[in-house]
């Protein structure tokens, strides 16, 4: 599948094929500059790559050539990473620079988004893991339920912010990639920042309090609103890691201290 838009596009590989949960990656030249070329697997790739050419480069990388599952983009070739910034100390930094592409991503345009998927339909997994487990995850659920029954500021949504998925692009700045195309509070996107970028940091209560004043003043959000946003997604990706088999520990965390702050 790879080799038949390497072909179609005329492109040139330029580095090792990686091979994810999400698709195939592939590093190319395109017409002498250097590109992506990502083939999705996942029905929210596809989702996610109709939304990065709505965004026309601003705020995200730039679509450069869109077919199917396909999706060749500019390349990410600047020297700074979101995670680096956070381990030399600069962690308030990062979440300024994360909060400032979102808000590029959330801005009106004029044409009418692609087809998204109902942030309600994103949080039903919890639920299950509401009533098999109680505890925290029912708390986060019925926060859940309290959001998405009475939602501010709907915009289109990346769905998957956080240290990773925002890069250092040189001279077009800080640029997101890797969307999953949801629609829904713009609240929302702003909380899996809160669950990264490892655990030492995520849970520590004082960067906690730190980052929820930093995000809240930069995306000019509640207070108590993006708190309930954090304990929801928290949920939601606690519920998601049990059902990986993988350790909730840092969302489990992460949702405690949102939930002790309301």
């Amino acid at each position: 599948m790879i080799n038949e838009y390497i072909n179609r596009w005329g492109l040139v590989p330029d580095g090792s094929l990686v091979v994810t949960n999400g698709g195939h990656l592939l590093p190319v030249q395109y017409n002498g500059m250097p590109a992506m070329l990502k083939v999705a697997a996942q029905e929210e790739e596809k989702l996610g790559a109709a939304l990065m050419g709505w965004w026309r480069g601003e705020g995200a990388a730039r679509v450069l050539a869109h077919e199917g599952a396909a999706l060749l983009l500019e390349r990410a070739e600047g020297g700074v990473a979101l995670a680096e910034l956070v381990r030399d100390g600069h962690d308030e930094e990062a979440c300024r620079i994360i909060c400032a592409v979102v808000s590029k991503l959330h801005a009106p345009r004029p044409e009418e988004p692609p087809q998204l998927t109902a942030l309600s339909e994103w949080f039903r997994g919890l639920e299950a893991s509401a009533t098999a487990h109680g505890g925290i995850f029912a708390v986060a659920a019925a926060t859940a339920r309290e959001l998405l029954t009475s939602p501010q500021d709907v915009r289109a949504l990346h769905g998957d912010i956080h240290h990773n998925n925002i890069l250092d692009f040189g001279r077009r700045g800080w640029l997101a990639i890797d969307p999953k195309g949801l629609v829904g509070e713009r609240g929302f996107d702003y909380a899996n920042l809160f669950c990264n970028t490892d655990f030492k940091t995520a849970v520590n209560p004082e960067r906690f309090s730190c980052r929820v004043n930093v995000v809240a003043a930069a995306a000019g959000l509640d207070h108590r609103r993006l708190l309930q946003w954090i304990l929801a997604w928290a949920g939601l990706s606690a519920s998601w890691h049990l059902e990986d088999g993988s350790m909730p520990d840092t969302a489990l965390a992460v949702a405690q201290m949102a939930l002790a702050k309301f």
